[in-house]
């Protein structure tokens, strides 16, 4: 009879658990897909298409560092439509050579005929490195009514303030890392296994400080366009030759009223000060700081940052309606 008993409380207790775990599983609901512009060819990832949120569109970095390594937020798809998609030039995108094609203005109107393809209202806006310039730009340039709140992670909003920034970043490693950087940036030389060695070790300490690097990454790096990274910006963090080198917009930063939240890690390429900077120009915005973390720092402390972004979006919608 014990016997009998105990079988039937284990079988119990297994299909409880089974039905538990059935509850809390999550069906994501994922559109991927391209659409046609007339420069070429964007792909799309739309993870969380069923739900009914306000859609959370992904802006990557780089210039050319396509979404992969954002894709840890697709953890938010279980309350609304969560957007990323590859600019031109990089990733799963088309890649044309003509540079010329490439600028500021376009990626402007590209983010804009994207919303339109997939047809989305109102949206948030996340922004992550280049992907900042890219979001304030489009509300400059286009003033939307239908962007609910911004989020700018690590963001870049001058130029001269980033490369100032990366100055007392390269002063703080070894010396002989310092004289190789110089000497190799000084000569052009910016393939050398010497000079390399040394950039990883910068980009250990302020892009990813997670080692091994996760997957995510890696694929990012995997599928850069390198050649509009330089066109862009330049052949390294350091050495900023491309387009954006002018890039200023931190004294029109008054002009985004809706609200804002900026995030960046304690050792970041966008250090708290920069940050604290942007967000002290902007009427409605709020900061987080991620300690022991960098400029991935939604990889490095994922479960912070989720729970940090679901509660400024959650409060940006409840305080809406």
């Amino acid at each position: 009879m014990l016997k009998i008993i105990s079988l039937c409380l284990i079988l119990s207790i297994l299909m409880a658990a089974a039905s538990a775990a059935k509850i809390s599983e999550v069906t994501v609901t994922v559109k991927e897909g391209y659409i046609n512009l007339p420069a070429g060819k964007i792909w799309y990832r739309i993870a969380g298409a069923d739900k009914e949120g306000i859609p959370l569109v992904v802006l990557h970095g780089g210039p050319a560092f396509p979404h992969d390594y954002l894709s840890s937020l697709e953890a938010i798809s279980d309350e609304r439509p969560v957007v990323f998609y590859d600019q031109l030039g990089c990733g799963n995108s088309d890649r044309p050579s003509d540079m010329s094609l490439y600028s500021v203005e376009y990626f402007v109107e590209e983010l804009e005929q994207i919303c339109s393809a997939l047809d989305l209202k109102e949206i948030h806006i996340l922004g992550q490195g280049w992907g900042n310039m890219l979001a304030v730009d489009y509300m400059l340039a286009r003033k939307p009514d239908n962007v609910v709140s911004l989020i700018f992670a690590s963001p870049c909003l001058s130029s001269s303030r980033f490369i100032e920034d990366q100055k007392v970043y390269l002063a703080e490693l070894p010396e002989d890392l310092q004289k190789i950087i110089k000497e190799s940036e000084g000569a052009g030389n910016f393939t050398s296994p010497e000079y390399q060695k040394a950039m990883n070790t910068y980009y250990k300490l302020h892009v990813c400080r997670i080692d091994p690097w996760p997957d995510c990454v890696n694929k990012s790096f995997e599928k850069i366009g390198q050649p509009l990274y330089e066109y862009m910006w330049g052949p390294s963090e350091f050495t900023v030759t491309g387009i954006l080198k002018d890039y200023e917009r931190a004294e029109r930063l008054k002009e985004i009223t809706v609200p804002t939240l900026f995030t960046c890690g304690r050792y970041d390429e966008v250090p708290p000060s920069s940050a604290e900077y942007y967000q002290s120009m902007m009427p409605v915005a709020e900061m987080a700081v991620f300690e022991d973390a960098s400029h991935h720092h939604h990889l490095e402390k994922n479960e912070e940052y989720i729970k940090v972004l679901r509660d400024f979006l959650r409060r940006i919608e409840t305080g809406k309606k």
